[in-house]
């Protein structure tokens, strides 16, 4: 491949970096522009794909960077009559586009999509991952399917623990290597959703082909993905040297903005799922060669573990705000609850009133998100292990209103509430609907971004890290046992009209600024009357009673203003600032529907995605 001096400086620029609102165009003038745009991207990726005797990348109908490899933050939306895709990469979203045209439902263009982000946003998700898919169907039924990892059988509280208690490696050995390893369940839960949900018009060949020709004819590396290798370099090139393989160019350094990369190994295994099914991947040799790699990296778990994973069907957690019917994930998502909780105590304030991210706005979403993540952190575990979890009083408006009642216009320490007493008992994420009103919404991860570093020589994808979401304290509802599936924060959410019908969709990555983020976005398009784009747009918050205080983003549309921090800090609130565009924040995409009876999607300019319809 080619190794401009451009692009060599560009690295250079790169690697001095620190890790951790648009107004709608006119459709004929943005279409024009992104045709343009792609039209060259796809010339100038051609032309070096020719030159190192590769076959041409799949072409990209649009590009998240301009001409100067700077990430563009307009042109997400996309608008169709029968259906529109969203995710965090505009590849995947053609892929899940493709499917829907060929004659499959939402469910298998998910599907699509979940096997395409896996090439095209490996540090985020894949193979060796796991996840939520929210499914509402038009007849007005929700299905809730639960592919999360699991620990190993011989995993247990302790087995990250050295004598004094402390993790181990340092404080990583719950973070990389074998033992931050989950059993997978990504393949699992796609095969399931294809057999239980999908319309058996499109064969599972016809649904992975476009991943497929993405590992095998390779795709264009965009300023973010270059930037998260970046940040990683230090494992490819140590420990993980298989990972290095995968995601470092022939040259050794990180793949650039404008490159093409292919991943022949994984489109091998993408190959046998296709042909096999979900058991080449628990039983057969895809299993033997993951063993054997999580054993270089003195892992405890085996090929009974992957064969013996199961898929769980789960019944979604529901409530209303204002009128509005939130249907969300139930644990081992704590995600869902929480987001209803948080809801619940908003819907005590006149939110309409105030103006986004005002004084008086932060500080009552601040204060609501601190309560919700006292009580996450008290009771929240697996419900298949621990029981009497109270989600219902969790989820219960008249507890929502004892919280409010306690809400002044100072800040507060909260601690745990008694939600009891009112029983009546890095990550992506991607959304599918169409005009029938099937919608499909999935957030799933790897964990950190690259999880757990280990990669599968021969079959091209990374495992996770989702060991890491256990707690380390093991007298935690949260500790590790064998089988027991690490809580979270994912919140994959349809939101219906009154009357039932559909109104909108969405999901995030972003940990425990997930639950947060779903909840301001929501509240930006019902409370205060944005598009959807617009809310996702939006300078977010987030605080969980930690330390930080509130963060808020630098210099997001409509976001924290200085005279806002000075008011917040006489409250009492300590208040702290991260990055323009921060993907601390996540990455929204979501789909809403219109009164017109069409659909729009939305995709989060803080990172690559992108919505298209038909």
């Amino acid at each position: 491949m080619r190794k401009s001096l451009t692009k060599l400086l560009a690295l250079g620029m790169v690697f001095t970096l620190t890790a951790c609102s648009s107004a709608s165009q006119p459709a004929a003038t943005t279409a024009a522009t992104e045709a343009a745009v792609a039209t060259e991207a796809q010339t100038e990726a051609e032309t070096e794909a020719a030159e190192d005797d590769g076959p041409a990348p799949v072409e990209q109908v649009w590009s998240p960077v301009d001409e100067n490899g700077q990430t563009k933050r307009d042109y997400r939306e996309g608008h169709g009559e029968n259906g529109v895709v969203t995710s965090a990469n505009v590849y995947a979203t053609q892929a899940g586009l493709q499917v829907l045209e060929q004659g499959g439902n939402a469910v298998d263009a998910a599907v699509a999509v979940s096997y395409a982000l896996g090439v095209v946003e490996p540090q985020a998700s894949g193979l060796g991952g796991g996840g939520f898919m929210l499914v509402h169907t038009a007849d007005g039924q929700d299905s809730f399917i639960d592919y999360r990892e699991v620990a190993p059988a011989a995993q247990d509280a302790y087995t990250w623990l050295d004598e004094e208690g402390n993790v181990k490696n340092n404080g990583t050995a719950n973070q990389r290597g074998g033992l931050a390893i989950g059993v997978p369940g990504e393949v699992a839960g796609m095969e399931y959703a294809i057999e239980n949900f999908g319309s058996g018009n499109v064969t599972r060949q016809e649904i992975m082909q476009p991943a497929i020709d993405l590992a095998t004819q390779g795709y264009l590396v965009s300023t973010y993905q270059s930037q998260q290798i970046t940040d990683h370099y230090a494992d490819m090139t140590g420990d993980y040297p298989v990972l290095g393989s995968y995601y470092l160019r022939e040259d050794g350094l990180p793949y650039q903005n404008g490159d093409v990369l292919r991943n022949p190994d994984l489109a091998k295994s993408l190959t046998l799922i296709a042909e096999q099914g979900a058991d080449v991947f628990y039983n057969g040799e895809i299993a033997d060669a993951i063993i054997a790699e999580i054993e270089k990296y003195e892992g405890v778990m085996t090929k009974e573990d992957l064969a013996n994973y199961k898929v769980n069907l789960r019944e979604p957690v529901k409530s209303t705000y204002r009128g509005y019917e939130i249907i969300s994930c139930p644990p081992p998502s704590s995600g869902g609850t929480h987001l209803i909780q948080i809801l619940n105590v908003l819907e005590n304030f006149d939110i309409a009133s105030m103006e986004v991210n005002s004084p008086e706005y932060v500080h009552v979403f601040s204060e609501a998100f601190k309560a919700a993540f006292a009580d996450r952190a008290e009771y929240m575990a697996d419900t298949d292990f621990v029981e009497n979890v109270p989600i219902k009083g969790l989820t219960s408006k008249d507890y929502a209103k004892t919280i409010a009642d306690k809400i002044t216009d100072q800040s507060q320490d909260w601690d745990k509430g008694y939600p009891a007493e009112y029983e009546g008992n890095s990550t992506t994420s991607f959304s599918v609907a169409d005009k029938e009103g099937n919608i499909v919404t999935v957030t799933q991860t790897i964990e950190c971004f690259f999880g757990s570093a280990v990669a599968i020589p021969g079959y091209g994808f990374i495992l996770n890290d989702q060991m890491h979401d256990f707690s380390t304290d093991p007298e935690s509802a949260n500790c590790v046992e064998g089988g027991k599936h690490p809580l979270s924060s994912m919140s994959p959410t349809v939101v219906l009209n009154e009357d039932g019908s559909p109104f909108m969709t969405l999901g995030t990555p972003g940990g425990i600024r997930i639950f947060p983020t779903i909840v301001q976005v929501i509240s930006r398009v019902i409370d205060s009357g944005m598009t959807l784009q617009d809310a996702i747009n939006n300078g977010r918050i987030f605080d969980n009673g930690s330390d930080d205080g509130v963060c808020y983003e630098l210099a997001a549309p409509g976001g924290v203003t200085d005279e806002t921090v000075a008011a917040l800090e006489a409250m009492g609130h300590t208040v702290s600032v991260q990055g323009e565009w921060d993907t601390f924040f996540g990455g929204v995409q979501g789909v809403m529907y219109n009164e017109d009876g069409t659909l729009s999607g939305a995709a989060d300019p803080r990172r690559d995605g992108k919505a298209l319809g038909y």
